[in-house]
């Protein structure tokens, strides 16, 4: 097979990014983002369709593909009706994923459309790390279990730390930190997840930039049965007004808070401390599935473009071996920390558009 030119979907709750990419060379021929959901954006999806030329297939990235859909599959009728079972999973995500194929197939419709599942790459979770520990009726009726998630952005850092490390990713025990709008942590060991901080849905772990992460379930259910808040206002609040927007009141983009801390805004500075707190406490849970940790990673916008972060994180991991000291001026992917560390620091830039090129090239 020849060079294969495969357009890229990754809808966001609120964002599209559209990457034409190359696969031979990994090069991505042309890419847009739009500040806006999928259905919103008619005309700028249509613009770049009409512009990138021919396409030999459309990767689509599905947040959460449920029990069935658990690696990259073509889509059909019956895979859709999947993707509609598992919708409340993530519903912030889905939805948009559904707008996109609806447009997409409609548009190119002689191309196969490949759904890759960002919890494929957790699929083969050791069953104490996915288990629940729920009534067995409630999780055989319901398949409740640790699904996990960013597993496209897990399966690119994992091959890129292996590359800068120059040695086999199936010699590497890594922790990685995808830290972005959802934020998440995994334990890799030998290219394959041990341990993963998301659950059954996007909402649990690590606090977020909107998103709560884990909190105890019985305030949950106090809230509720006292009847002060709705399930709806409550689902609201844990998805949309919580994380870095909800302890600093103002922002939950941490450019704006690191300026906003540096100038004295208090709530800004507590809020990325817990933020860096929640991220070395899940970090230091998941190395407990590893027999050892042969690098920390940090990946996703934050984890790649905001060195304040991975310096409080990975200096408060002294009890793993690893140290701060990080190199804050690199803009590329890199081994930033110190040369004779014991534990080396990298950070990678997320590339979840040549992950999902790829699984389409390969079943597409």
């Amino acid at each position: 097979m020849g060079p294969v030119k495969v357009l890229t979907v990754n809808p966001g709750s609120g964002s599209l990014r559209l990457h034409v990419v190359r696969t031979e060379d990994e090069h991505v021929l042309d890419a847009v983002e739009i500040g806006k959901p999928a259905d919103e954006a008619d005309g700028e999806i249509e613009s770049f369709v009409d512009r990138v030329g021919e396409l030999d297939a459309v990767a689509h990235r599905l947040v959460h593909g449920g029990r069935d859909l658990d690696s990259p599959t073509v889509v059909t009728p019956a895979v859709r009706t999947r993707i509609a079972d598992v919708r409340s999973l993530a519903p912030e995500h889905i939805p948009h994923t559904e707008a996109m194929l609806d447009k997409l197939t409609e548009r190119l419709p002689g191309l196969p459309h490949v759904v890759c599942p960002d919890t494929a790459f957790h699929r083969g979770l050791p069953e104490v790390a996915r288990t629940y520990p729920l009534p067995e009726a409630w999780r055989a009726r319901w398949d409740l279990r640790r699904y996990g998630f960013h597993g496209l952005s897990y399966q690119w850092a994992s091959r890129r730390a292996a590359e800068l490390l120059e040695r086999p990713a199936g010699d590497l025990n890594l922790l990685i930190a995808h830290l972005s709008g959802g934020c998440s942590v995994s334990a890799v060991a030998r290219g394959r997840t041990v341990d993963t901080s998301m659950g059954f849905t996007p909402l649990e772990g690590t606090m977020m930039t909107k998103r709560s992460g884990a909190v105890d379930p019985g305030m949950l259910l106090w809230l509720l049965r006292e009847g002060h808040l709705t399930v709806g206002e409550l689902e609201d609040g844990l998805y949309h007004r919580s994380g870095l927007l909800g302890l600093s009141g103002t922002s939950d983009d941490t450019r704006e808070l690191v300026r906003q801390a540096r100038d004295g805004d208090v709530a800004a500075r507590f809020a990325l401390a817990v933020f860096e707190h929640r991220a070395r406490r899940e970090l230091a849970a998941v190395a407990a599935s590893l027999d050892s940790v042969d690098a920390l990673v940090f990946t996703g916008d934050i984890g790649w473009d905001q060195p304040e972060i991975a310096e409080a994180v990975a200096g408060g991991l002294g009890v793993l071996g690893i140290s701060g000291g990080l190199d804050a001026g690199r803009d590329r992917d890199a081994v930033i920390s110190d040369p004779a560390a014991s534990i080396p620091v990298l950070t990678v830039r997320s590339r979840e558009e040549l992950s999902l090129a790829h699984a389409a090239e390969t079943i597409a």
